[in-house]
């Protein structure tokens, strides 16, 4: 029943702040600003390519500040979309998962699902902007089995496991599957990636800082990867290459969360991840 990783939603102290890094950096555009009882903050709202972007600013308690006081600034919960919000909503009463309402939005806490805080919204298409396309994933770090995360996936969100794409890596010491919602048609998805106390790794730390499952990073494509690359060094970001160095890079990379106020942020060109979504041959060549 999700369709599409439709936002991204940051705990940050000062908003304003923090929608100026992320329009120097990534071009994001301001949209609109509000409010939510639900999290305890003011919002600002940005559009980033297609997707959103919501930056929560404390005001008063509540789970924000209750996030920005015990970790600090960083990604606080990932967004998703539906066509079929309200049966969805039904599916969750039914199983008796803890949500809330606000908005036209259903806010699931971290205990709920495996320490993987999300916002489900109406699926609603943008015209994109900027060298940015979308958010196309968010990671789950896992000290669960991610069989049995996965499994839980399939029962609250009616995924249809046959899509799913098993992952491994020796780099980073995890092995799970993405939770591909509409391949070969998208990229859109949940990663869930199992850690281990034997292979460190800067994942297993980050699952032992949290004390276990929880919401790692998140990843958007590019159809502009050199431009992209060109203003993120520009406005001095520290990248982290897929391949030997980031000066001959032209596939992808990551973004250190110290210049996204705590966001790690992966970065792959148009149709790079099928590399690792198990369709590689939907892989198009560089020009």
């Amino acid at each position: 029943m999700l369709e599409r990783v439709d936002r991204m939603l940051m705990a940050v102290r000062d908003r304003a702040r923090a929608a100026q890094t992320f329009e120097r950096l990534l071009g994001a555009v301001p949209d609109r600003e509000d409010s939510s009882a639900v999290l305890g903050a003011r919002r600002s709202v940005l559009r980033v390519g297609e997707s959103e972007l919501e930056l929560c600013e404390p005001a008063g308690p509540g789970p924000v500040a209750d996030f920005v006081e015990r970790w600090g600034e960083g990604l606080f919960a990932a967004g998703y979309a539906t066509s079929r919000l309200e049966e969805l909503a039904e599916r969750l009463n039914r199983q008796g998962v803890a949500f809330l309402r606000e908005g036209g939005q259903l806010h699931l806490p971290g205990s709920a699902t495996a320490g993987f805080p999300m916002v489900i919204s109406a699926l609603a298409e943008r015209t994109r902007i900027g060298t940015v396309s979308f958010f196309y994933e968010a990671t789950n770090t896992l000290d669960s089995d991610w069989r049995v995360i996965a499994q839980r996936y399939v029962d609250l969100f009616g995924l249809d496991p046959s899509r799913f794409s098993p992952i491994a890596s020796e780099r980073f010491g995890y092995e799970g599957t993405l939770t591909l919602f509409d391949p070969p048609a998208r990229l859109d998805r949940i990663e869930l990636s199992q850690t281990f106390a034997d292979r460190p790794s800067a994942m297993r730390r980050f699952v032992e800082r949290r004390g276990g499952d929880s919401l790692y990073m998140c990843y958007i494509e590019t159809h502009d990867h050199d431009a992209l690359k060109a203003r993120l060094l520009g406005a001095g970001a520290t990248l982290i290459p897929r391949g030997p160095d980031i000066a001959s890079e032209r596939d992808g990379f990551w973004v250190h969360p110290r210049n996204l106020h705590g966001m790690l942020l992966g970065v792959s060109r148009t149709t790079l991840a099928w590399e690792w979504s198990g369709r590689p041959e939907l892989v198009e060549p560089l020009r």
